[in-house]
């Protein structure tokens, strides 16, 4: 018997200073069987330091390897916003950096795997690419206060990240990284 996919809500109110970006956000994601904890709060997270129209999952999912995991789509084709999660391949950023404006990467592995993979690898556009850290830390303690029906309270500012979560607090760090 398979396990199947679980559905979680996502109410988050946005105080994004460093974007001077403040909205409430409300939206549903999937959680594939095969995928962590980690992996799921790494998408919400991105979804929530990246909120603008247009923005949107990958219809999908995880079983489309090729698609990114968040989108905006272009006007013309092709992308505005091309977002990964974890360490994706060399290939994919490749193939992101040339179908779109903005490549990002959210990942909760080390960046600096990936960053030696990017600079051994031809990837167009590799310095532009953003790797964005997400510690360990902020990830497993929002794990511990996930629930079916999430309402949160996000602050980014200055790399750091306050998420008020009924009457808990978890606080951790955006780390930005390049090839530059």
């Amino acid at each position: 018997m398979s396990t199947s996919t679980t559905l979680y809500r996502f109410r988050i109110q946005v105080s994004d200073i460093d974007r001077g970006f403040y909205d409430a956000l409300d939206f549903r994601i999937a959680m594939h069987p095969s995928e962590t904890h980690p992996f799921l709060l790494s998408r919400v997270l991105a979804y929530a330091l990246n909120a603008a129209e247009g923005l949107k999952f990958s219809p999908g999912g995880l079983s489309d390897p090729d698609s990114p995991c968040l989108e905006i789509p272009g006007q013309h084709g092709g992308y505005k916003l091309w977002i990964e999660i974890g360490n994706p391949s060399t290939r994919k950023l490749h193939k992101a950096s040339k179908a779109a404006q903005t490549v990002k990467v959210y990942t909760y592995k080390d960046p600096n795997l990936l960053l030696r993979e990017m600079k051994a690898a031809e990837v167009h556009k590799a310095e532009a690419i953003e790797v964005f850290a997400l510690g360990s830390n902020l990830l497993d303690a929002l794990a511990e206060t996930l629930e079916r029906d999430n309402d949160w309270h996000l602050t980014h500012s200055e790399g750091s990240l306050i998420l008020n979560i009924g009457d808990h607090t978890v606080e951790g760090s955006l780390v930005r990284h390049t090839l530059t």
